[in-house]
């Protein structure tokens, strides 16, 4: 009887280190083209642009040092009868350069419908100034998209949590 437990545990505990399939991260431009859709120009959309800020790193104790964040990107489309169009999703730096494009082609969003970019907490690139624009087309009438940032970080017995709202600045 202890041989077949312990034959059971052991073959459970090979087949629990077995990887499972790596998820597509919203850095792998595949994991846009699935989402891809073509806008023809006889469409009569409204274009926005959002200036969203994201927090990828916060000063703490002081200037000199900095604790790193999980930050998420949320595109939402606040609409429920509509199909919204993401064209473009920039990330910037603290400086004011660009550290990739997420997806440059429009992407959709049924009704409702949210998705996210995330910014692993040690992706340190965009530093403690870091922000997006993200370009978008509605249908006329339509309400804009909403972008929120929300940053996070669970280290130790330590919490950390707050969000940013996008701004329509085009």
């Amino acid at each position: 009887m202890k041989k077949c437990v312990l034959s059971l545990l052991t073959v459970s505990l090979l087949f629990s280190c077995i990887p499972d399939k790596k998820e597509i991260s919203s850095v792998n431009p595949e994991n846009w083209t699935k989402r891809k859709v073509a806008i023809s120009a006889k469409d009569s959309l409204e274009y926005g642009k959002t200036y969203l800020s994201i927090y990828s790193q916060i000063y703490s104790i002081s200037e000199h040092k900095t604790h790193n964040l999980t930050a998420m990107a949320s595109l939402r489309n606040t609409s429920d009868k509509d199909t919204v169009y993401l064209t473009k999703a920039e990330y910037f730096d603290t400086h004011g350069k660009s550290v990739r494009t997420y997806f440059d082609h429009p992407i959709y969003l049924a009704p409702m419908e949210t998705t996210e970019i995330i910014i692993d907490e040690v992706d340190t690139e965009g530093g403690t100034g870091s922000n997006f624009l993200i370009e978008w087309k509605v249908p006329k009438g339509c309400p804009e998209p909403l972008f929120e940032g929300v940053m996070n970080s669970t280290m130790s017995q330590q919490g950390l949590s707050f969000t940013t709202v996008g701004r329509r600045i085009e």
